[in-house]
């Protein structure tokens, strides 16, 4: 077992990887550093190899395949992750080491220059933070320090750049302590091109916040569903009853009969939310006694 494992996931990033690649050397000479090639075209790999770095490939397109890869092939008490383009500090390193924690990038909105993304990680981590109680501070960055005990005990789900989101949210969902550090971002350096899409990955990205928050807080997503199906029933029948009850007629009994299925529907949501809190609530406990075997 590595006692320092920097991993770091690549593709095309040719521009920059040597210098992630020394910057780490430098910040933290006793760790190993691997660099995972997802199927680069610029000699990425052949750069990274040449400079130290133990490489390794995968050939499963996405982000989410590499991390995948990674935390189940290597093994260190600490973790490092960080993407390949330059734009974390290395020397923040050490501080994210002891305790584990994750990273707030203070300088991230003025040095990124892609107005979306602001506006799409503000938007995700207000989601989160507002679904999930948490207050984590920068949703979508790629430089974070794990445990071991996270890293084997994390069910790698998404193949894209959506990781980030489950990470986060598993972490939230399993009460596993999450912490902030302040680093400085930069901006990728000229020459390197950002392999984010602002409304593909950011629609993938908010689907997974309303599969995950159905998942993992299940009695509040079909509640919230029975409360709006519950007033549109009512909503809807209330004209039907005050004219009964002003005349002794129902003239609109399509309306009545469509409002009652919909109160049906409501009932059966709220139940469903119900005994899935019961699964999920299971799962936790299920969770923490996995988590007692990895412990070291």
């Amino acid at each position: 077992m590595d006692k320092i494992a920097v991993l770091v996931p690549c593709y095309n990033e040719s521009a920059t990887i040597k210098k992630v690649i020394q910057d780490f050397k430098s910040a933290l000479p006793d760790a190993v550093i691997y660099v995972y090639d997802n199927n680069s075209s610029d000699g990425t790999a052949e750069i990274a190899e040449k400079a130290g770095a133990v490489v390794r490939h995968e050939y499963a397109q996405g982000k989410g395949n590499v991390i995948r890869r990674m935390f189940r092939e290597i093994d260190a008490e600490v973790y490092i992750m960080a993407d390949g383009d330059d734009t974390y500090p290395a020397s923040a390193a050490p501080a994210m080491i002891e305790p584990v924690l994750d990273r707030l990038s203070s300088t991230y909105f003025t040095e990124n220059k892609r107005p979306f993304h602001n506006f799409g990680n503000s938007l995700v981590r207000s989601t989160i933070n507002t679904l999930f109680g948490t207050n984590i501070k920068d949703i979508m960055t790629g430089y974070r320090a794990f445990s071991y005990q996270f890293v084997k005990t994390f069910p790698v789900l998404s193949k894209g750049f959506e990781i980030e989101t489950e990470m986060s949210i598993h972490a939230a969902d399993k009460n596993l302590l999450m912490e902030n550090v302040i680093v400085d971002y930069k901006d990728r350096p000229e020459g390197s091109v950002s392999k984010l899409n602002t409304y593909s990955d950011g629609f993938k990205v908010l689907g997974t916040i309303l599969n995950l928050f159905s998942t993992y807080k299940p009695l509040r997503f079909f509640g919230i569903i029975a409360a709006i199906l519950a007033a549109l029933s009512v909503g809807f029948a209330i004209p039907v009853f005050t004219e009964y009850f002003a005349t002794g007629l129902v003239r609109r009994f399509p309306t009545l009969i469509v409002c009652g299925f919909v109160l049906i529907v409501a009932i059966n949501s709220l139940f469903t939310g119900v005994v899935l809190e019961k699964i999920a609530f299971k799962n936790r406990q299920d969770f923490e006694m996995e988590l007692h075997k990895v412990i070291r």
